[in-house]
């Protein structure tokens, strides 16, 4: 099959519904049950079809076919993913907003990055895992089960489990621990309005 071929069967099947369905839905507010509602709906266009999955306004998506969403997953408003080496989200993980990854580095040929073409490599995300605003994950990466990772860092190399990680270029700050709480809406903290 072309190359043009399997552009337009990869448009058919996953790059036109994905962004029609975003584009019908990016109008309405981040609240939970409209992340849901949009979660729901657009996991039938996904591979694998996740599961309770949540997701907020203007995110892109590209090479969709490459990406492996688990349960329970939260993709936030305005984050960039794409999948072009592979990526996987296991259950559980929170991307916060304008999160950034790229599963591809650009190489460089006779001084230009447009000749260069691609290295691809895969990022995994693994169980439980936060990744907050603004941070980057870069291709070839796999972040350890239970990890937060900071806002605005950039993430190159793999982490271990339960880590803080921080930074540019981010490091393993300290191991993360478990600190729950009863409070998981809004609605559970009382407020005096006096």
């Amino acid at each position: 099959m072309s190359r043009f071929n399997k552009e337009i069967k990869y448009q058919l099947r996953y790059g036109l519904p994905f962004w029609s369905m975003s584009l019908a839905l990016n109008w309405l507010p981040d609240i939970g049950p409209i992340t849901r509602i949009r979660g729901l709906l657009l996991s039938p266009i996904l591979p694998g079809k996740p599961r309770k999955l949540l997701m907020g306004r203007d995110v892109t998506l590209l090479s969709i076919d490459r990406l492996k969403l688990g349960s329970n997953v939260y993709i936030a408003k305005g984050s960039w993913i794409n999948a072009v080496g592979g990526i996987e989200f296991e259950d559980e993980v929170v991307l916060a907003p304008y999160v950034v990854m790229s599963s591809n580095n650009h190489g460089f040929k006779d001084g230009s990055v447009q000749r260069g073409g691609a290295h691809p490599a895969p990022i995994k995300i693994q169980f439980g895992t936060w990744v907050a605003a603004h941070a980057v994950v870069t291709a070839g990466v796999t972040v350890g089960r239970g990890n937060l990772i900071a806002a605005n860092s950039v993430v190159t190399k793999n982490t271990s489990d339960n880590m803080i990680v921080a930074g540019v270029p981010a490091k393993e700050i300290k191991v993360r621990i478990d600190n729950p709480s009863d409070i998981t809406s809004k609605h559970d903290i009382t407020v005096n309005h006096e």
